[in-house]
């Protein structure tokens, strides 16, 4: 399943050194206390949180502090047909509104990432 996903989604076959293991402590709640990784540039952090949101049905809050990357992160979500806005100081209070209003109106199996 795992590796039909990242094919679909992502377009890889494999999954780079310790992104499956990561992906799979994040998704085992049972021993889940919080996982910290450090992965080098182009070592494939983005996929840790894209991948493990389409497994889960949901909602799916990433927090990062870069404008830039949040916008380049939902494009790409975008693109690949996975609900996705982001959230920040660039948006208008209507567009922060709108963002607002489909979070507190999603069913729990819509999967809205942001």
């Amino acid at each position: 399943m795992k590796h039909k996903i990242l094919q679909q989604y992502f377009g890889f076959n494999d999954f780079k050194l310790g992104q499956e293991e990561i992906i799979e402590a994040v998704l085992d709640r049972e021993k889940h206390n919080g996982v910290l990784a450090v992965l080098p540039t182009g070592g494939g952090k983005s996929l840790l949180y894209q991948f493990p949101s389409l497994l889960n049905n949901g909602l799916t809050i990433v927090i990062s502090p870069l404008i830039s990357l949040m916008k380049n992160q939902v494009d790409f979500l975008k693109s690949k047909n996975i609900l996705a806005e982001l959230y920040n100081s660039s948006l208008s209070d209507i567009d922060k509104r709108n963002i607002i209003y489909k979070l507190s109106n999603s069913n729990n199996g819509d999967q809205i990432k942001i």
